[in-house]
């Protein structure tokens, strides 16, 4: 039985005082790293002498999987790496589906890291105060449609989002289509920041409006982060996604009617006489008892189902 492990571990976005103390661990103590052959510059100053480096070029994922699990099996100790956190765009998820797939008895370990929108964040204020999501606008294994469809509903729902893999040489109008659509749900002025190389030494951090934001500035090394429509411009230039603390007496009187609405619908579902409807069917029941106050919703329910 293979007596070796993997463990992935993300990086962080370049600087070696971003890298977690866990992971500075691992690369020390690990016999085998590999990983893509930029980023081995981030942490050569931490190799323990003697590792053996396996670094490869772009779009090579497959084979350092590959490379991990056949140290691994010889019984070696093996620390892939990816940039940010490995869990994100990285090399955790081939990981275990290479493990999967193998059907391999190879302990997988996974370590977070610092993600570059998490570190451009920081540098940008304190844009993502409250719900956000990523979207990575590489089409090279997920459908243009799918993802067009997703900055579609990050946009419309409001979404602080976080763009990866913004543009590249061979991929230059998806990055204007997705300001286009943006534009479509978001005000003009809804900040925006973006950081070039971020946490690295070449950092160079922009903050800008939806409307004036360039994307001849963008490029691959670039993280974009787009504010909702609660976002604004403080101070020199941080943007700030209020997280509802000034509106605290608002919330105080929304709270109440919170409260006796879940009372009510507590009421209305003890009255219920099918008391095994599913829950995503339940709701909207007891949201149409609420509103019109005919527990007949109920049997109308059964006969639609019946149909």
């Amino acid at each position: 039985m293979a007596t070796g492990k993997i463990i992935v571990a993300g990086i962080g976005p370049g600087a070696e005082q971003d890298i977690t103390p866990a992971v500075l661990k691992a690369i020390r103590s690990s016999e085998i790293i590999v990983g893509y052959k930029y980023y081995f510059r981030f942490i050569t100053s931490i190799l323990t002498p003697g590792t053996v480096c396996i670094d490869m070029g772009m779009k090579k994922e497959q084979q350092r999987a590959e490379e991990a699990f056949r140290y691994a099996e010889e019984g070696k100790t093996v620390c892939v790496i990816s940039s940010g956190d490995a869990g994100i765009y990285g090399m955790a998820p081939l990981i275990y589906e290479m493990k999967k797939e193998r059907q391999s008895e190879i302990r997988v370990e996974v370590l977070p890291g610092i993600s570059a929108f998490q570190k451009a964040a920081s540098l940008l204020g304190a844009p993502i105060g409250h719900d956000f999501c990523m979207v990575s606008l590489s089409d090279l294994m997920t459908p243009w449609e799918k993802i067009e469809n997703r900055i579609i509903a990050a946009a419309s729902a409001d979404f602080v989002t976080a763009v990866y893999n913004p543009r590249s040489n061979g991929r230059y109008w998806q990055f204007p289509r997705l300001k286009e659509l943006f534009l479509q749900y978001r005000s003009p002025e809804t900040p925006v920041g973006y950081v070039r190389q971020t946490g690295r030494e070449e950092q160079q951090i922009t903050v800008t409006t939806l409307e004036a934001l360039d994307p001849e500035e963008i490029d691959m090394f670039t993280i974009v982060l787009i504010g909702n429509s609660q976002s604004y411009l403080f101070g020199s230039g941080q943007i700030i996604t209020p997280r509802g603390y000034y509106r605290e007496n608002d919330l105080k009187a929304t709270g109440i009617g919170q409260d006796i609405m879940i009372h009510s619908f507590r009421k209305i579902e003890s009255e219920l006489h099918n008391k095994e409807i599913p829950l995503g069917k339940k709701w909207a029941l007891l949201h149409a008892v609420h509103t019109t106050a005919d527990f007949d919703m109920e049997h109308l329910y059964i006969r639609i189902r019946m149909l």
